[in-house]
């Protein structure tokens, strides 16, 4: 016998990437996003008059139709990750001051649906592995205190794309139930479990209060998917029909690097097979006085995380080495999408920069859609089962 459908609302919806790892199985009854991009694309992709344009902190309870089993907030991560600000969440209290602090107006229409007694039974927050240690780790902490005065157990696995597509994409996950639905066997550990729960997740969970840390929970997903060599050949388009830099473009970004990556260039030119890695422009320091760009290169079976481009040095850039030959260009949008594991029929913008910036900060559907089966799935089913089962008691009681 099958399940029926799951409910959930999609808060900081972007172009729908989560939606499309939940998949057929979920049904959306809300989506929210005020980014003019983010609404126009999700539009394209998603059909239905579910999708709220309105910034999150006009969002009331009363908006949300019907009863959902999920609440998915992808909120900014812009203040939070090493690119960006590093400004945190800001206050918790009236008009968030940054923009990945819009997570309290979120909480706060949890908190609406609550007095109501129709709050989600789960909730899943996603951001980058910065929420952990911001602000010194007070942001995670007034995150699980809000959850906990919310009426919810949670805890948090922080899960690396590169499990599932060839991108390095390290996120966290806070998942939290509400506190009277018993969590069933094997969901759950006793301590912690490699690889969901990292060293900084430690240091984060360690700096929780008793009366906090009291609601924590060690999520249990099970092993990862098995280890698989990913072919960037296969998604890396090598030919010239590809814009690549010139030769003197890319001399001049090989004369941006240090010995180090100087040395990794070299190794890579006597692999005897093509070499594709990633390449980034940072800032690195050059004594007392200032700082120096330097071209840093990185090879493996998976690419670095692709990012929002806020200027030119944040594009997405790809160094081919084929014995002495060594070619340079910006990552292709197609490219892009396949490191994310889209879908051929997903639709992304037509220019360059606006592809760049949903991707760059979407989550990998098939990141959800492995903590929708390990976790999300048996316990929203789970729940359904204990309060019908809760209601049947009642009634023959």
């Amino acid at each position: 016998m099958g399940f029926e459908k799951l409910n959930y609302y999609e808060f900081f919806a972007g172009v729908g990437m989560a939606r499309a790892g939940l998949g057929g199985d979920w049904q959306c009854l809300f989506a929210n996003d005020s980014d003019k991009l983010k609404c126009k694309s999700y539009s394209k992709n998603w059909a239905g008059d579910h999708f709220d344009p309105r910034d999150v902190a006009e969002v009331r309870g009363g908006d949300l139709a019907g009863l959902a089993d999920l609440a998915w907030a992808s909120f900014p991560c812009q203040d939070l990750s090493q690119a960006g600000a590093k400004a945190g969440l800001g206050e918790a209290g009236g008009v968030a001051a940054t923009r990945s602090g819009a997570v309290w107006p979120f909480l706060q229409i949890i908190r609406g649906l609550a007095e109501d007694g129709r709050h989600p039974v789960l909730l899943a927050l996603e951001n980058v592995v910065g929420l952990l240690s911001a602000n010194g780790g007070s942001d995670f902490r007034s995150l699980c205190e809000a959850l906990g005065d919310m009426g919810y157990r949670f805890g948090a696995v922080v899960a690396d794309a590169a499990h599932f597509v060839p991108q390095s994409r390290p996120r966290v996950f806070i998942i939290a139930v509400r506190r009277e639905v018993p969590i069933p066997a094997g969901l759950q550990a006793d301590m912690p479990q490699g690889p969901w729960h990292s060293q900084t997740l430690l240091r984060a969970r360690a700096g929780l209060s008793p009366a906090v840390a009291s609601n924590w929970i060690w999520w249990a997903p099970g092993a990862p998917p098995a280890s698989k060599k990913f072919e960037l050949e296969g998604i890396i388009d090598l030919t010239d029909r590809v814009a690549w830099n010139s030769n003197e473009a890319t001399d001049r970004l090989i004369g941006m690097m240090s010995q180090s990556h100087l040395n990794r260039l070299e190794a890579a030119k006597t692999a005897g097979r093509p070499m594709i890695g990633s390449l980034y422009l940072r800032m690195r320091p050059t004594g007392e006085n200032g700082n120096t760009q330097r071209a840093e290169i990185a090879f493996g079976s998976t690419l670095g995380c692709l990012r929002t481009p806020k200027g030119g040095a944040s594009r997405p850039r790809i160094i081919v080495v084929e014995g002495e030959r060594v070619r340079t260009r910006l990552l292709t949008v197609d490219e892009a999408a396949q490191l994310m594991g889209l879908d051929e029929d997903f639709i992304l913008p037509e220019t360059y920069n606006e592809c760049f910036r949903l991707i760059g900060d979407g989550v990998v559907p098939a990141v959800v859609r492995f903590l929708a089966d390990r976790l999300l799935e048996p316990l929203a089913h789970h729940a359904k089962a204990f309060v019908s089962g809760a209601m049947d008691r009642k009634a023959s009681a």
